[in-house]
């Protein structure tokens, strides 16, 4: 009788639970708020670049110069914060797509690093 009794109380647990996830995930607040999200995210471009340098500018210029050959469809921009220049390269949405890029791009450079944007 109390094995019974137990396990009508842990299906019951376990059934309230199932029904307060389900009204969660159906929520049309939350629907709304990753609509919202993702138009956020769209309009400001939230992700990564790789940074292929940091320094004087000369050097930045020859290196930026270099990949463009190399790797001539890649996005890339010379970026500067004073005193210093950036070279940044490609625009990915995650960051396992950016460490993916730096495989393929540490074969000719090196001390490559994802940056995030937008923060």
């Amino acid at each position: 009788m109390k094995k019974a009794i137990f396990l009508f109380f842990i299906f019951l647990a376990i059934n309230t639970t199932l029904i307060a996830q389900n009204k969660t995930h159906s929520s049309e607040e939350v629907a709304k708020l990753i609509a919202k999200k993702r138009a956020f995210n769209k309009e400001y471009g939230f992700g990564y670049c790789i940074q292929l340098y940091y320094g004087d500018e000369t050097k930045a210029r020859e290196l930026k110069d270099k990949f463009e050959l190399l790797f001539p469809k890649i996005l890339i921009e010379l970026d500067y914060e004073q005193p210093y220049w950036k070279v940044l390269i490609g625009k990915y949405k995650t960051k396992l797509e950016a460490d993916r890029a730096i495989l393929i791009y540490s074969e000719e450079f090196s001390g490559l690093i994802v940056i995030p944007l937008g923060k």
